[in-house]
């Protein structure tokens, strides 16, 4: 009996994820719809070696695909502001092959951006957000180009973090404040006088932009890894257990329902 209840069980499945799926799609009209979000892209790795896949940078392609797929569904709902993290700073103390994997997929897809006719149409304008000059130098070519040909597109903004490290964000933003205040002729007294939030703020990678409403972390771990550190101090949070390449659009509907669930009240 219980092998004919869990087969009965994997042939409704997708009749009973389709049925929800739908319901949840004719709610969504209803909700509040954060306007940026942030999301940490994991579990590209398990998801290869769950599928017993014969090289892991394929759970990477996977992972890229889903990307496209995702970014759809937010312009679809009104999201204005999406920022992703693909690659980290402790990223580069993988395996050697696997790190040169890793950024030969992301070369990949910055250059299929750059002359994908769903940017141009949707404009898209693509950002950077990392210690950039530490990626190879084709790399760092693909991620110029692609700045560039978007740069004057407003109607969507995608945030790419690569080579991102929270911490070093904090770090860089107070440095660089240092540098252009030091250069204005101030002294040092003058400068820790006057440093404050919005000293910092002002230097941080996405000091133009609202700090993201919502942030999405796939593949079941919770923690934020340092990920927009700063930004997302009055951010919700939502963890999904589902390895990034199989995020599918219920989850996403999940992570927006929980959100206008919420109560947001900014440390108040």
């Amino acid at each position: 009996l219980m092998k004919i209840w869990s087969l009965i069980k994997q042939l409704f499945r997708p009749l009973f994820y389709s049925i929800y799926r739908h319901r949840l799609e004719q709610q969504v009209g209803n909700w509040k719809i954060p306007q940026h979000i942030g999301v940490i892209l994991d579990g590209n790795r398990r998801y290869a070696r769950n599928l017993g896949l014969a090289n892991v940078v394929e759970g990477h392609y996977d992972g890229a695909d889903k990307l496209e797929e995702f970014l759809g569904w937010c312009d679809e709902l009104g999201v204005k502001i999406v920022s992703i993290w693909i690659f980290s700073l402790d990223n580069f103390n993988r395996e050697g092959s696997e790190v040169h994997d890793i950024l030969n997929v992301i070369e990949e897809k910055m250059w299929e951006m750059v002359n994908d006719e769903k940017v141009h149409r949707n404009q898209v304008r693509i950002r950077s957000m990392g210690q950039v000059e530490l990626l190879p130098e084709s790399l760092q070519e693909a991620i110029r180009k692609a700045e560039e040909v978007t740069q004057n597109y407003n109607k969507f903004i995608l945030n790419i973090a690569v080579a991102y490290g929270g911490r070093e964000e904090v770090v860089e933003a107070c440095r660089n404040y240092l540098i252009s205040e030091t250069v204005n002729g101030k002294d040092i007294g003058t400068l820790i006088e006057e440093l404050d939030v919005t000293s910092i703020a002002t230097h941080l990678y996405t000091s133009d932009l609202p700090d993201p409403d919502l942030i999405i972390r796939t593949s079941g771990e919770i923690r934020l890894s340092g990920f927009l550190m700063w930004q997302s101090v009055y951010s919700e949070y939502y963890f999904c257990d589902t390895f990034c390449p199989a995020f599918r659009k219920i989850d996403f509907l999940r992570a927006l329902r929980d959100y206008n669930q919420r109560q947001r009240r900014y440390g108040q």
